[in-house]
């Protein structure tokens, strides 16, 4: 049975996800088969902004626009480790291509492009990424943990990151309110 792959979506965090790492999150999905799944939260900031991150690998960055952009949260594997998801994918030593237009990069080259002021015409960077076993994020989603839309990439790189879990809540086109039996105001 051929199962759907998920990359290049969203997972939206149903409005009773329990898990404090992961409530009220929005996932971009950059991989996912029949080993498990991985993505990136991308509307939690990491309370590091780039210049620090820079600092701590050596790297200059001049660009005060770069320099006050914020480090996100990815998720709780390899937290030490930076993920650059950007487009276009360019040509970097080691990416995972999502699409044929947005890629996640590990190699530290990304970065350096990035402190040379040659970096990526839209990017996101995050310490850490999200991780699910083989067969785990299908049974979260089927245990309703999370809904799924199609990725739309302007809300990735163009949006405040505080919009951007209401927006993709829009891509489904109704009001996600009406899911949850407790309704209040935040």
């Amino acid at each position: 049975m051929e199962s759907l792959s998920l990359s290049n979506h969203f997972l939206i965090a149903m409005p009773g996800m329990a898990d404090p790492l992961f409530a009220k999150s929005l996932v971009y999905v950059c991989e996912h088969g029949e080993h498990g799944a991985m993505g990136l939260i991308i509307n939690k900031p990491s309370g590091i902004a780039m210049a620090q991150l820079f600092d701590q690998i050596d790297l200059p960055l001049d660009d005060e626009d770069t320099r006050t952009g914020v480090v996100y949260f990815g998720g709780p594997v390899q937290p030490d480790r930076g993920f650059v998801l950007h487009q276009p994918a360019g040509n970097w030593q080691s990416s995972l291509m999502v699409t044929d237009d947005v890629a996640l990069t590990t190699s530290k080259d990304v970065l350096t492009a990035v402190s040379q002021g040659k970096k990526p015409e839209r990017l996101l960077i995050s310490l850490g990424y999200a991780g699910w076993s083989a067969g785990q994020l299908e049974q979260e989603i089927a245990d309703n943990g999370w809904l799924t839309v199609p990725a739309d990439p302007a809300i990735v790189f163009d949006l405040p990151c505080e919009d951007r879990y209401d927006a993709a809540m829009a891509l489904l086109g109704f009001d996600p309110s009406l899911l949850s039996s407790d309704v209040g105001h935040a």
